[in-house]
């Protein structure tokens, strides 16, 4: 009996050391991301100062986490998650992290600013992390007018390509549907170009931003560019995301016909989004719902 319960003990032990390994080896975040923000941190987060993170939507800190690893290292910060169990679980992760708390809020375009004042964030802090499946465009644009990340990673709608711009309305009551949330990119670099932010490179739903001012002579990536490399020439984006089949049809529309997919596809969401061409030759081809 002794000798089952060793080898059941071994064998745990195995696996328990294979899940670290993994652990280590493929980070927090859901694809790349972790590594890729480590790479542009280094390059225009130098100051040990500004090396504070805040997630949005932060969910249980840790799975899918683009800041975890950042808070490991020492990084001071805050993770916002608007759903209470999560929340609860955030606060569990966060614990035995000295300078990093986290705080169950419903983070808004409203009161995002607030929030991060309440919190300490300065100014010009190192990373920001956005991810809440809903009207982030309008939480990004209300942060950057008080604040400037360094460093902005931001899930956007990866379904919709350029030249389509796209973005879900401001709705206090916003429940996530099918397909129907966040922002496409073209919208992202209509931000940026408002922000004085560039684009730095897309991870398949993820894309990277920081201050123009920050990156000298590097040139900033266009929509189109950052989105063919970062998903739409990505040969396993199929296999990844197999519930964006129904929205593959985009890829071979003209941007015209796009819109006019795209407003049938959401026809019920009618009202509570924007739609337009980043490049619109003609004002009719325009859509405003």
């Amino acid at each position: 009996m002794a000798k089952k319960a060793q080898r059941y003990l071994n064998r745990l032990g195995l696996h328990l050391e294979r899940a670290r390994q993994r652990l280590r080896r493929r980070g927090f975040s859901n694809f790349d991301e972790e590594r890729m923000l480590s790479e542009f941190v280094a390059r225009l987060v130098p100051d040990e100062a500004a090396r504070v993170a805040v997630d949005v939507g932060a969910g249980d800190g840790i799975r899918g986490s683009n800041t975890y690893a950042l808070f490991l290292q020492g990084w001071r910060g805050v993770g916002f998650e608007g759903d209470e169990k999560r929340a609860r679980r955030l606060a569990r992760a966060y614990k035995n992290l000295e300078g990093v708390e986290a705080r169950h809020a419903l983070v808004t375009p409203l009161n995002v600013v607030p929030l991060l004042r309440a919190a300490g964030v300065p100014a010009d802090f190192g990373v920001l992390s956005l991810d809440i499946d809903s009207y982030d465009y309008w939480v990004l644009d209300a942060a950057l007018k008080s604040f400037r990340p360094r460093v902005v990673v931001t899930e956007i709608n990866e379904k919709i390509p350029p030249p389509v711009r796209f973005r879900v309305g401001f709705d206090p009551d916003f429940r996530l549907q099918h397909h129907f949330f966040g922002y496409s990119i073209a919208s992202l670099e209509e931000l940026c170009g408002r922000h004085a932010y560039a684009l730095l490179a897309l991870e398949y739903n993820n894309a990277f931003i920081a201050p123009r001012e920050l990156l000298g002579d590097t040139p900033a990536l266009d929509a189109a560019t950052a989105y063919r490399r970062g998903y739409l020439e990505r040969p396993d984006r199929r296999e990844r995301f197999p519930r964006n089949q129904d929205m593959e049809a985009l890829h071979a529309l003209k941007p015209a016909e796009s819109l006019a997919f795209i407003k049938n596809f959401f026809a019920r969401h009618e009202g509570k989004y924007e739609l337009s061409l980043a490049e619109t030759p003609e004002p009719a081809e325009a859509v405003h719902t």
